[in-house]
């Protein structure tokens, strides 16, 4: 089924019902498999995207530009050295006029604050590129990465390794609650995601039928899961920390004992990337059969191109 989501913004999942998710996920699969059959289709041509970047990207930057440049599009990328970000200008007045200017706006930055401005100021659709507090363009090349390999994700155990409370892993508890996929975070008491988030979690996963689990025991948590899941140990502006995170963090070290304590054989691999190898995941972990980050990689590719082309339309 086909949803109309022209002229609306992906700013967390949380504003997005599982029906529309799962639309989303699908339009995805599609766009995969264009790219895939050689299939050249210019469904943005004439259409302008701005790239708004505090924070550097890798897979951010390249899925937003190849995928609107794949389509015709014309992509302008703006870093905050290249615009004024809510320094010389309010972030309203660089809405409205990026509105005037452009279809539609990427943001990626610190504060949720800020997106939540230029959808509100712009008049134009805004793609939530990462903030501290979510990452849902991630997420939803998570579900899609999780559908390609097990052809579902309700019924699926997906367990979160590591920081518990950053952007990925709170997305990820909202993407899996709403989807109705079994999602366990593993931490330390002191990581682990808020109780504000849990709450409505725990609601969304009431009416899907998913099943929300914290612990702080890996061997316990990571029994039967089909996806372990794990992220950087310091996150982005939060590099003081880090002699801290990492004395804090090394039980969690994704490693083969971990993947095996699973008691299954076909378990899987995923990361957001940039990994640092050795630190949350060890080497012969991320380039084993079992790691799917690449496949995970390229679907934020296609997802990003999903979104873009139910909401700008």
């Amino acid at each position: 089924m086909a949803f109309n989501l022209k002229g609306r913004s992906l700013l967390t999942l949380k504003d997005y019902t599982p029906e529309e998710i799962h639309y989303l996920l699908e339009l995805s699969h599609q766009v995969k498999r264009e790219r895939r059959s050689g299939n050249i289709t210019q469904r943005f041509l004439g259409r302008t995207l701005a790239l708004l970047f505090e924070k550097r990207s890798t897979r951010t930057r390249c899925a937003f530009e190849t995928a609107f440049g794949e389509e015709g599009g014309y992509p302008v990328f703006l870093s905050s050295s290249d615009i004024q970000l809510g320094a010389k200008e309010t972030i309203e007045d660089t809405a409205r006029v990026l509105g005037r200017m452009f279809d539609a706006i990427q943001f990626r930055g610190f504060k949720q604050e800020m997106v939540e401005a230029l959808a509100e100021y712009s008049g134009v659709p805004v793609f939530n590129g990462l903030t501290d507090l979510y990452h849902p363009t991630q997420i939803l090349a998570d579900l899609m990465t999780v559908q390609e390999v097990f052809g579902r994700l309700k019924g699926t155990k997906i367990v979160f390794v590591g920081d518990g409370r950053n952007n990925v892993a709170r997305s990820l508890l909202i993407g899996c609650s709403k989807m109705g996929a079994d999602f366990t975070v593993i931490s330390p008491k002191n990581l682990q995601p808020d109780s504000e988030v849990v709450a409505l979690c725990s609601g969304y996963a009431g009416q899907s039928g998913s099943k929300i689990e914290l612990d702080s025991d890996v061997a316990k948590g990571v029994k039967n899961a089909d996806v372990i899941y794990t992220d950087v140990w310091v996150s982005m502006g939060e590099e003081e920390k880090s002699k801290e995170r990492l004395d804090l963090l090394r039980p969690f070290q994704v490693d083969d004992k971990m993947m095996a304590a699973t008691g299954k054989t076909d378990t899987i691999f995923m990361h957001c990337l940039p990994a640092v190898k050795g630190n949350e995941v060890t080497y012969e972990v991320i380039e084993s059969p079992a790691s799917k980050v690449w496949d995970e990689a390229e679907n934020r590719k296609h997802t990003i191109k999903a979104v873009m082309l139910a909401m700008i339309g």
